[in-house]
Formats: structure tokens, C-alpha cells, sequence
């Protein structure tokens, strides 16, 4: 496998550096493969295989647009207990492709089953039949385009003979870069917890830079876990930590076809056996995926589509988390304040729009506005030691935040966005070129 120092950064993303990544090493049970199908008119992986060759337990959790691609469509049907292969390629969506983009996965299910057969046989001392009903499949990349099934199914006995049984750091970034679409970098994390006396990995990879907003999942993430979970446990995990994490993030408002969000046990870690979610053993192991989840939804929010800015936005003390919720999606999703941020302009006066829009019913006398340590707004007049310079100084940082105290209640909720730059209409401007 070579891994080409290429795939790791973007031109438009000047600051990159290899230290910025966590240490991801092997995790037991997961193979990797990255090569090019030659989707891109450039040189570069665009095609990536995660191979279980012992099969993995899994859980999923898709977009709810209504309007979904055929990968979506494909993994919905899947009910093998346990998947041997996901296949990600990136520049094409396989979104309104019709019957064709359906029949080319059935066609490239059962190819790559067919090579990973082989492979077993060639590998194992216990060889298995890897079935096409045990692959699942990621697609991103352009909506509407005819799905690239010949350059992809010609790249596959090369995908297959690249499997690396054994993972590092590299090879962790090398997957991670094959999945990008305008991503200027790779999104890595991992954590390391105990199920009981059991050390446990858990690692995760993702793409997304713009078409984010939250609706059940948001882009591609994919979690790979040591441990010894059931599929229906691992799919309870994964619901709870969404919500704060992929589901709470925002770079234009827009949510894809494509979105899928996915974890992955090997069962490798021997812990001792899990009946319930529930159980108090599995506290560290969730605290783990929840932070990996985090960590790579705030790593897709910062490298949203020419941003400058990573925006945290908080909304405390409402009446409920519904309310906190949709108030601070209307100020991440506010045009007006994801320019002013851009400008690096103290615009309080858009915060406070785009709280009243919501139609929530609030109290002007008792919310308070702040951008960073800096009180702006308080008892329905600016904050009596306003300082507009310092907050301005403030605003020029590349991590900015803004919380709206509403004085309501107990509740909260946090998202997370960036700012809206020239750059991001130049992006999707010329997207498909």
C-alpha cells in the first residue's frame, strides 16, 4: 500500500500537519485497503475497503431525507447479523441513479464477495464464504451522476490485494484521506476505555465538510470498537450519543441523501459478556463512543466548506431541550450571523433575530447574550461594561463562542458550525468541475 504524503493534506488547508492526528495503531479484526479507481481526475484514493474477516456485529443509523441514494436503499436490507466488508468510494453519490445504481452494488456485492472467498481460502486456516449480503456500501460524492461501476469493479481485485491485516497510523489516514470529498484533511479520533477488567479500543473516521445538518445522521462516520457487543446493543449506544454529537452540528442547513453513520465490533477483546445496554460495565465503553462521536462531528464542523471559523453555540437554562435545541440551530444556520462571524463582526443584534424567529416564546428582560468571557446583551439593554474593541479583538480567534442565557429553566443543548466565507460559494460553485 502506498501511502502518498498527497493524501493528507489540501492546499486549502495550509495549517495541516501529521501531529495534529491522534495515534490510531491496530485494532484486531479490522483490515484496511485504500486505492484509486481513477473517480477524479487527479491522482488519489477514492476508493476504500474495511474488511472483517471474522465478521463484525454493526450498527447503522441513516439519513431521513426522503430522498435517499441506492447505497442507503442497499444497507437498509441488509440483515445479516454479521457484515464482513463495508466499500466507501467518494465523487459519486449514487443518489437518483435509478434501477442502474442499485444493480451496479448487487454486481459489486457479489464480485468482492467473491475475491474475499478466495482470500479466506488463501488466509485462513478456517476459511469462510463471504456472502454479498454481509457488504455494506458508502457512497459520496455528486448527486444525479451515472454511478462509475466499471472503474470501481476493475479496482477491485487491487483493493483486495492491498488488505493490510495489520494497521498504523499511516494506513488510519491513509483510509480517512480516501473518503474526503472538498474535506481540505483527513477526520481521525480514538479512545480508550475498559469493558469490566477488558481494555478497549474504539476508533472512528469521517468525511463531511458541506450538505450538514443534522436529520437522524449527518455525513459519513464510521466507528470501529475491539469489543464484544451484540448488534442491538451497539445500535441503543449509537443512538444515544448522536444527539449531541453528528446530530448536532451544522456547516449550511443542507442534509444529503448520503448520510450514515456506522459502528463496528470485532468482538475481539474477550470482555466478559453484555446482556443489556443498560449495565453499569458499559459506562466507560459509551463515555468512549460518545467522545470519538464528538470529537469527528466538531472536526467536520471545523473544515465546513471554506471556513475560517469553528463556532460553538450554546443555549442554557430554556424551558426544555427541544427549545434550546432549535434556538441554537437558528443562529447556526443564520446566513446573517455566519457572515458576521466571517467579518469577524460583533453583530449581537443577529443572535437576537435569530432566537426570535424560532417563534419561541422568551423573556427579553432575562436573556443574556454573550460571545466568549464577554457578557454583550443583559435586562433587555447591553451589558453595562460592554467593551466593543475587546470583543472585537475576541472575534478574530479561529474558535469562536456564543451563549444565549435564556433564564428560563434548566435545559440545554450545544451545536457546533462555522462561519459563511466567499470561499464557500467558490467551493460549490464549481463543485462538479
Amino acid at each position: 500500500m502506498v501511502l502518498g504524503i498527497n493524501n493528507f493534506f489540501d492546499a486549502r488547508n495550509k495549517n495541516a500537519k501529521v501531529a495534529d492526528f491522534q495515534d490510531l495503531d491496530h485494532l484486531d479484526g479490522v483490515s484496511v485497503s485504500a486505492v484509486s479507481a481513477n473517480l477524479y481526475d487527479q491522482k488519489r484514493d477514492d476508493l476504500v475497503l474495511f474488511y472483517f474477516r471474522n465478521g463484525a456485529n454493526h450498527a447503522s443509523l441513516f439519513t431521513k431525507s426522503s430522498v435517499v441514494s441506492e447505497n442507503i436503499k442497499w444497507n437498509r436490507k441488509i440483515k445479516s447479523q454479521k457484515i464482513h466488508a463495508l466499500l466507501i468510494n467518494t465523487r459519486n453519490a449514487n443518489a437518483l441513479t435509478g434501477s442502474d445504481g442499485y444493480d451496479a452494488l448487487k454486481i459489486l456485492s457479489l464480485d468482492l464477495s467473491e475475491k474475499l472467498t478466495l482470500k479466506q481460502k488463501q488466509d485462513e486456516e478456517y476459511p469462510k464464504i463471504i456472502h454479498s449480503d454481509s457488504i455494506l456500501f458508502a457512497c459520496t460524492g455528486t448527486i444525479g451522476e451515472k454511478f462509475p461501476l466499471e472503474k470501481i469493479k476493475n479496482s477491485l481485485p487491487n483493493l483486495v490485494d492491498n488488505i493490510k491485516y495489520n494497521q498504523n497510523k499511516l494506513i488510519w489516514m491513509k483510509s480517512a484521506s480516501g473518503i474526503k470529498t472538498t474535506d481540505t484533511k483527513p477526520k481521525l479520533a480514538m479512545s480508550e476505555c475498559k469493558i469490566g477488567n477488558t481494555p478497549i479500543k474504539v476508533y472512528g473516521i469521517a468525511k463531511g465538510s458541506g450538505m450538514i445538518f443534522p436529520n437522524m445522521a449527518t455525513t459519513l462516520g464510521f466507528l470501529f470498537t475491539d469489543a464484544n457487543l451484540s448488534s442491538s446493543i451497539l445500535k441503543n449506544i449509537l443512538k444515544d450519543s448522536i444527539e449531541t454529537t453528528f446530530n448536532a452540528i451544522s456547516c449550511d442547513g443542507d442534509t444529503s441523501t448520503n448520510d450514515m453513520v456506522s459502528i463496528f465490533a470485532t468482538n475481539k477483546a474477550k470482555n466478559s459478556e453484555v446482556k443489556n445496554y443498560k449495565e453499569k460495565k458499559l459506562k466507560d465503553f459509551k463515555e468512549s463512543v460518545h467522545e470519538v462521536l464528538l470529537n469527528l462531528a466538531k472536526r467536520v464542523a471545523a473544515d465546513g466548506e471554506g471556513a475560517s471559523k469553528f463556532v460553538t453555540v450554546n443555549c442554557i437554562r430554556a424551558k426544555s431541550v427541544a427549545d434550546a435545541k432549535k434556538i441554537c440551530f437558528s443562529i447556526s444556520n443564520s446566513p446573517l450571523v455566519k457572515t458576521a462571524l466571517a467579518g469577524e463582526d460583533p453583530n449581537w443584534g443577529r443572535i437576537a433575530m435569530a432566537v426570535g424567529k424560532t417563534e419561541i416564546k422568551v423573556d427579553i428582560k432575562k436573556i443574556n447574550i454573550s460571545f466568549g468571557p464577554y457578557k454583550i446583551f443583559s435586562k433587555n439593554e447591553l451589558a453595562k461594561d460592554y467593551d466593543e474593541q475587546k470583543v472585537r479583538e475576541y472575534m478574530k480567534n479561529e474558535s469562536i463562542e456564543i451563549t444565549v442565557d435564556l433564564g428560563m429553566g434548566q435545559k440545554s443543548f450545544t451545536s457546533y458550525t462555522m462561519d459563511l466565507t466567499k470561499d464557500y460559494i467558490e467551493i460549490n460553485a464549481d463543485y462538479r468541475s
